[in-house]
């Protein structure tokens, strides 16, 4: 009798025990379809951040610029974006601060749907598709056009996003060339063609794009505030991120694959 009132005892206690409650972060990403985000959206599917006690929801924005003010309003935590801002928000002395690089490239491509369009010069009076006014795909398209003899304002730099919309101003010729990332350039390519005039997917791109050999890309990065105030939560995201690389790197591009989600599919 006394081990039966032992044992009912400690179903008991069981039984009081509430879950563990996860911490909630809201995450900005500017267009989680793209591959340059795709650790961002594999890390929820693999269950990693739960794993961390996290409870991570994703906010989708038009572009890195969106996804920025998103962070400085703040209506999110943290932002899954190019390193480029943390650069464009140092110089305005406000503190932003990257915590986790997700790629060596940034993996966005000038691509050109306009035939008379055959180098970068030739942009010139021509509407250009970036994904936001103000985002890291507009400061490499003026990056570009400042590299080859024009200004910024020599072309119409027109906001389209980086999935549907885009898709949609390509092969309707609404733009001449745009920055694009994978999978929507691959899904324009199927019915238009398309002349690439630069290339950040790989080293030989990016060192004729810059001049250097790596350039950080695809991080996360918050506010210095948040990241004092909840250093705890963002070791566990950082963690849970790195899991899912350390994921994709010992996974067959086929399993990768059938994990993504079915918008970052082709």
């Amino acid at each position: 009798m006394k081990h039966c009132v032992i044992v009912l005892l400690l179903l008991l206690c069981g039984c009081s025990q509430k879950p563990a409650e996860r911490t909630h972060i809201r995450m900005a990403v500017g267009g989680v379809a793209q591959f340059v985000y795709l650790p961002a959206a594999l890390a929820p599917v693999l269950g990693f951040p739960a794993e961390e006690g996290l409870d991570l929801s994703i906010e989708d924005f038009q572009g890195g610029a969106k996804s920025l003010e998103a962070l400085m309003g703040g209506s999110v935590d943290v932002v899954c974006g190019f390193y480029d801002h943390t650069i464009q928000m140092a110089a305005q002395g406000r503190e932003i601060k990257a915590f986790l690089t997700m790629l060596r490239y940034p993996g966005l491509v000038l691509v050109a749907a306009d035939p008379a369009v055959k180098s970068i010069e030739d942009l010139k009076g021509k509407a250009v598709g970036v994904s936001a006014l103000g985002s890291s795909s507009h400061m490499y398209l003026n990056h570009q056009l400042l590299k080859h003899g024009l200004k910024p304002e020599d072309v119409s730099s027109t906001a389209v996003g980086m999935a549907g919309t885009a898709i949609a101003a390509m092969t309707h010729h609404t733009i001449a060339a745009a920055i694009m990332t994978d999978p929507s350039l691959d899904v324009v390519r199927k019915t238009t063609p398309l002349r690439v005039l630069s290339d950040t997917r790989t080293g030989a791109g990016v060192k004729e794009a810059f001049g250097v050999d790596v350039y950080p890309a695809s991080v996360l990065y918050s506010t210095t505030q948040w990241l004092t105030q909840h250093a705890t939560e963002a070791t566990k995201l950082t963690r849970a991120m790195q899991r899912t690389m350390e994921w994709m790197r010992s996974h067959s591009v086929e399993e990768i694959y059938a994990k993504m989600p079915a918008a970052n599919k082709t």
